[in-house]
């Protein structure tokens, strides 16, 4: 069961970011942001209330600073993508985010069998191969000051957001159980609080957030539709880390890029590279060990 819920939190992840990042096409980051936050926590609230459960001060303390780092992490990785080399940004974000958490439940005192072990592993493999895109050129830095240009490093930037997103599901476990979705719903609250923190950084020092709006039905909605998985996958994530381990819950969840490149492949006819066709043959191997271990 909780094999199924992180495999289902990746396909919902994996969704939600193909969808974001058609929509971000015509605008930019934040201003899909902006739209796609408020819906995810309307969604979450609503299910929240349904759903009932007591939630205590600490799980929505460990709720909300989960969402503060998922928020950041969203900023840094949109960063990072644009200060490139994407075959380098994608997978060192996407490795970080999920070595941390296991890491983290190795120390913890998680164990997993034979079959397990390897089949994370083959996982983390996988993570790495179908995230890597086709290289582009950095923007170049012109006459950026040398604090700066630490800031407008692409692997490092990765390396930032991929951290702060292994915290957030680090953090989403911290949260016990008997809460119900109230840790998830003050998460959302707390990615709103970056986003829209950053939209008034945006305003009050570059004059605005320049790039065209989010305009259409269509775009709208994929906007909102966007909120709402990623939303629904971190529940989804809760539930199955609150239930399962740590290390095997985040490795799963974190194959979320390999939906993403086929959905491209699906809407844009982006070719899948052979780096790429090896990983998620690699993924599926992987996961079909630790559903037997």
């Amino acid at each position: 069961m909780v094999t199924a819920l992180a495999l289902v939190t990746a396909l919902a992840f994996g969704v939600a970011d193909f969808l974001g990042g058609a929509v971000s096409r015509h605008s930019t980051a934040l201003k899909t942001l902006a739209l796609s936050a408020p819906m995810g926590l309307l969604v979450v609230a609503v299910a929240a209330v349904v759903v009932g459960g007591a939630p205590s001060p600490p799980s929505l303390v460990w709720g909300f600073l989960a969402g503060l780092c998922g928020g950041l992490g969203l900023i840094t990785f949109y960063r990072a993508l644009a200060r490139g080399p994407m075959n380098v940004v994608a997978p060192v974000s996407a490795l970080a985010s999920a070595v941390l958490p296991v890491g983290v439940g190795v120390l913890r005192g998680e164990r997993l069998d034979e079959a397990a072990v390897l089949g994370v592993l083959l996982c983390l493999v996988a993570i790495g191969l179908v995230s890597m895109e086709k290289g582009e050129e950095a923007e170049p830095s012109g006459g950026a000051s040398p604090l700066r240009r630490p800031l407008d490093s692409g692997p490092l930037m990765a390396l930032v957001s991929g951290t702060c997103f292994g915290v957030f599901f680090i953090l989403l476990k911290a949260a016990g159980d008997g809460a119900g979705l109230w840790p998830i719903a003050a998460a959302r609250v707390g990615t709103m609080t970056v986003v829209f923190t950053a939209l008034l950084i945006a305003v009050r020092f570059r004059g605005g957030d320049r790039g065209p709006r989010v305009t259409g039905k269509a775009l709208i909605g994929l906007a909102l539709l966007s909120g709402v998985l990623d939303s629904g996958a971190n529940a989804l994530y809760y539930l199955a880390v609150q239930d399962g381990l740590l290390s095997l819950v985040t490795v799963l969840t974190s194959l979320y890029p390999a939906i993403t490149m086929l959905l491209a492949r699906i809407a844009y006819s982006e070719r899948l590279r052979a780096v790429q066709r090896v990983g998620m043959a690699v993924a599926v191997a992987g996961v079909a060990l630790v559903t037997v271990g």
